[in-house]
């Protein structure tokens, strides 16, 4: 039977297939350390936990709620992001609650794109970045990752060479899945190329608390005129564990906040109440609780570089996210990602994220996510030097091993 059109513009979802392998290997009684999905396993805070029971012994609290957030939520939002970047947003036209920055760019893509639209974006990306517009009938040009001196050239050439001209930009910094972080200069650079060129930027900053080297990470709307031509998605699920609560925001340009507004009434009716009223809890508090999830990830992140190191697999050590953006080792690299993610949880008991599934120009790499304690990150490196050791003294395995597949 034919698939549907949408599905056929979908390629098989790479990540299903280390899941299978995953879920295969523990079936046969294998210890697998996951680092591949980035699951926060940390608790949501007490305090948040607690304000969530607060309020469901309210009846009144079960009933719909709204989908662009109670009017608490989107204030506390707009506070947040006064105390954080400096920036003013009317709580009233320029924020929506979402369920998770996920759905906030599905349903972006929903509203604004038309079948044909060409949209720039970074490859390797969040898969969502890409599919959500290639299943509202858009078209994906490729920008390079790295926000540097090569950028805005890549976006002149998208604009030259691309019939119609693009509609939209993504930008995703820190980023999801290379840790890569951007200056304030990189987006008043973007942001002047943007309104020069009449071109939205939909910018994802899901992971603008995790950082490690001192430096905050900027907010594209902290430039001048940003707000002109942008959207800004965040995300409750990483600072504050909590990925399961399904919460964040779209915040921005009055127009596009509009749109998704309107697109969503037609969709939900928005996260539960008392998972709204305690999301509002969290960001009007004193910050401690992010700083508390931020240490961790750091520990686990100095933990992760080091041990692996002395494994044999250097890591670049990344300055935010909860990601290390790994190059696979020289002997392996020939596989490419897939494969070798395949190898890890076969001979390793170590699942990572292969990096094509965030676009082709990621294969040579995995994404190693801090979710799992100390002690078990150094297990997985123990682990690793093992199966490096092995495939060293026998270099032909490696070519053995992926022959009987």
């Amino acid at each position: 039977m034919e698939e549907f059109h949408k599905v056929r513009r979908l390629p098989p979802y790479v990540f299903e297939q280390v899941n299978r392998l995953k879920a295969t290997a523990r079936s046969n009684g294998a210890d697998i350390i996951d680092l591949g999905m980035g699951n926060p396993d940390l608790p949501t805070p007490k305090a948040i936990v607690d304000k969530l029971c607060e309020v469901v012994r309210d009846p009144r609290t079960h009933r719909y709620s709204s989908s662009r957030g109670i009017p608490g939520l989107r204030r506390a939002q707009a506070n947040y992001y006064a105390r954080r970047f400096g920036v003013k947003l009317n709580p009233d036209t320029q924020v929506v609650a979402t369920l998770g920055s996920k759905e906030g760019f599905a349903n972006m893509a929903q509203a604004i794109t038309a079948p044909g639209d060409v949209i720039l974006c970074p490859n390797p990306t969040y898969p969502i970045h890409a599919f959500g517009f290639i299943m509202s009938g858009g078209v994906i040009r490729s920008l390079q990752a790295e926000p540097d001196d090569g950028f805005i050239p890549a976006l002149e050439r998208g604009i030259r060479h691309s019939i119609p001209k693009p509609l939209a930009l993504i930008l995703n910094y820190p980023s999801n899945p290379t840790a890569l972080v951007a200056s304030l200069d990189f987006y008043k650079d973007v942001v002047a190329f943007a309104r020069k060129n009449d071109i939205i930027i939909l910018s994802d900053l899901a992971y603008s608390e995790i950082y490690f080297d001192g430096n905050p990470p900027p907010s594209v709307l902290q430039v001048p005129g940003a707000i002109d031509v942008a959207v800004e998605f965040t995300s409750m699920s990483k600072t504050f564990s909590m990925p399961g609560w399904r919460m964040g925001f779209a915040v921005g340009n009055e127009r596009l906040i509009s749109a998704l507004t309107r697109v969503k009434s037609y969709l939900d009716y928005g996260a539960f109440t008392p998972i709204q009223v305690a999301a509002a809890h969290a960001l009007n508090g004193d910050g401690a609780d992010i700083a508390e999830v931020r240490e961790v990830y750091h520990r686990r992140r100095d933990v992760m570089v080091d041990s692996f190191g002395r494994a044999g697999w250097d890591i670049p050590a990344p300055a935010a996210s909860m990601f290390a953006w790994a190059p696979i080792p020289e002997p392996f690299k020939h596989l490419g990602s897939l494969e070798f993610s395949k190898l890890l949880i076969e001979h390793a008991d170590v699942a990572v994220a292969p990096g094509v599934g965030f676009g082709e120009h990621g294969d040579d790499f995995v994404r190693l996510a801090f979710v799992e304690n100390e002690h078990r990150i150094r297990q997985a490196a123990r682990n690793i030097k093992r199966f490096l050791s092995s495939s060293a003294k026998q270099p032909n395995n490696v070519v053995s091993l992926t022959a009987r597949r």
